[in-house]
């Protein structure tokens, strides 16, 4: 079986580092091939791009625009009246993942406004998103760039996100119809201890060598991505990513000694 590709989110991994250029270097020299990051407010994009071809490192995904933090956005695709400020977005996330050279982008569903219950609100915010995600599908089908869909877990992670299960989104894709929108889970293997979020071999419920032997069984070729908070020093704290790559025979960097 193929080794798998793990891919650094720099708005979780790093965080002694104060800019996403520093800590796209940080991940390069600790063996990672590819990054991806939230919006990457106040980095210019070119400042990135530098970093990623000084080190070869691939950036993988980025997300769009959160919206307004300070009114509780986060996304802003599935959020009725927001939808001129969602085109703006996008296009803003299109225009910074072809300056970096980045094929993948994850469209943030939003979260059910503050002061609606959201079964008040959940057809109105369904109609927006499939409205919302034709449009992403459109202008990115133009880049050649995938747009992906990311559930978030309404228990653990954050009760008023509007896209919350696998299911929910591979009916909505399935009623927006457009090949090159896809759902997260598969695509980027967003990888964190549960319930912790901390580094995938501190204690909890999942086990990581047992879930990365599966994935290579299904000869699974896309990312995984590391997105968790460090415990301490990102560095220290990756031995279980050099475990791995050690168990499969290959160096550090996840290139094998008959590739060099």
């Amino acid at each position: 079986a193929m080794a798998l590709r793990f891919s650094a989110n720099l708005s979780w991994l790093f965080p002694e580092l104060p800019a996403l250029p520093a800590r796209l270097e940080a991940a390069a020299a600790a063996g990672f091939g590819a990054v991806e990051a939230a919006w990457p407010a106040g980095c210019p994009a070119q400042e990135l791009r530098a970093a990623a071809e000084r080190a070869r490192v691939r950036i993988a995904l980025l997300n769009t625009p959160p919206g307004d933090p300070e009114a509780g956005e986060l996304g802003l695709a599935a959020v009725p009246g927001r939808q001129a400020a969602f085109r703006q977005a996008l296009e803003a996330a299109v225009r910074y993942a072809r300056a970096v050279g980045c094929p993948r982008i994850h469209v943030m569903a939003g979260r059910v406004p503050l002061g609606t219950e959201r079964a008040a609100v959940a057809g109105e915010m369904e109609t927006t998103f499939i409205e919302n995600l034709r449009y992403a599908a459109d202008l990115l089908s133009q880049e050649d760039m995938i747009g992906l869909l990311e559930p978030i877990n309404n228990r653990i992670t954050d009760p008023r996100y509007y896209l919350n299960t696998p299911h929910q989104a591979a009916a909505i894709l399935d009623k927006v119809g457009r090949p090159n929108l896809k759902l997260q889970l598969v695509r980027v293997w967003v990888i964190a201890q549960v319930p912790g979020r901390h580094e995938p071999d501190s204690p909890g419920e999942l086990n990581f060598p047992y879930i990365f032997e599966l994935l290579e069984s299904l000869g699974y070729t896309g990312y995984v991505g590391c997105e968790y908070a460090p415990k301490g020093d990102t560095l220290e704290g990756l031995g279980w990513l050099r475990s791995y790559w050690e168990s499969r025979g290959l160096q550090h960097g996840g290139t094998s000694e008959a590739a060099k």
